[in-house]
């Protein structure tokens, strides 16, 4: 017999959240509305947005630190705000506060002493933490804060989000304003996080390092879910292929493969037929094969083409529980 399927560990339906402004406080600005969206155990999760779009709000919702105006969900099987459920959870804000006097090891003390967290297991899980997120534990011990890179502060803000060895954990756009290689070293902490079975829900706009990590992810613009689905479920079947070869005769390639370019003895472009036909051809021309491989829109394409005026009935289709 079947086990039944997991429940969602975050499950949120028709989430609206309004805010009061002006002099008087009599206007009213809607960063929700009607959010549906689940997760599951062990999944990681990308929210996406342009800036303004409502993921912060959303992110503070399910945490607690705000309140709904509208509509109703649960974290970890409890309603959001549940107090004894937010120790199971992480959270890495997009503009972490660190407190630049004291040094790294000592910050995570402190963050371990909020979560009553006994002095044994702190020695023991502050190191590892500081492996973890590729930080030198010498350096974490002796140099304060406001001598950190912009790369070691986001590391030692991501292991005070792990402190309390989180269930669910929470990245407000966790690779904001980092370099290339910051960015890889946090796809590979998040990456690590999903091999011990954490459930990992991040906002960002990098949208390759989402393309590469995520599970599945959800597009919200202007307070409104677009869409929200598995890569493949978005993206589609491939509907072309990408080509690679070298010699042969140009002017004939050319015909067969649109976007086509060559440089110095290797060509690429782009195949809408066959390719059966193609390679036949390309061997009665003397060319040579390199790779040939299937090609779909990327998540950045798709992505632009959500938010293009007339975005919203082509995703209204792409929403998927």
């Amino acid at each position: 017999m079947d086990a039944s399927p997991a429940a969602p560990i975050v499950q949120v339906e028709g989430l609206c959240k309004t805010y009061r402004t002006g002099f008087w406080m009599n206007r009213r600005i809607q960063s929700l509305q009607g959010v549906s969206l689940s997760v599951q155990p062990g999944e990681t999760f990308g929210l996406l947005g342009p800036n303004g779009a409502g993921k912060t709000t959303l992110l503070k919702l399910l945490l607690g630190i705000l309140r709904p105006t509208g509509g109703r969900g649960q974290i970890l099987g409890q309603p959001l705000g549940h107090q004894p459920s937010r120790q199971r959870l992480g959270y890495l804000p997009e503009n972490a506060d660190l407190h630049d006097y004291l040094t790294g090891w000592e910050f995570l003390q402190f963050s371990a002493g909020l979560c009553q967290i006994p002095g044994k297991v702190q020695r023991q899980r502050i190191p590892e933490l500081l492996n973890l997120v590729g930080l030198d534990p010498r350096i974490a011990r002796k140099k304060q804060m406001r001598q950190y890179s912009k790369g070691m502060r986001q590391r030692v803000a991501m292991a005070q989000a792990l402190i309390n060895d989180p269930d669910l954990v929470f990245l407000d756009e966790p690779m904001s304003g980092l370099d290339p290689l910051g960015r890889v070293q946090v796809r590979q902490i998040i990456e690590r996080l999903k091999a011990q079975g954490k459930t990992i829900f991040f906002n960002s706009h990098v949208l390759g390092d989402v393309e590469q990590i995520c599970d599945r992810v959800a597009i919200l613009a202007q307070g409104q879910l677009r869409c929200m689905g598995s890569l493949d479920e978005l993206l589609g079947e491939a509907d072309h292929y990408r080509v690679l070869g070298r010699g042969g005769d140009l002017a004939l390639l050319n015909q067969w493969l649109t976007q086509f370019e060559a440089h110095a003895n290797q060509w690429s472009g782009s195949l809408q037929r066959d390719p059966r036909d193609f390679l036949s051809s390309l061997q009665l021309m003397g060319g040579e094969l390199i790779s040939l491989s299937r090609a779909r829109p990327s998540l950045e394409e798709f992505f632009v083409d959500q938010l293009a005026p007339g975005g919203d009935n082509a995703a209204a289709d792409s929403v998927h529980s």
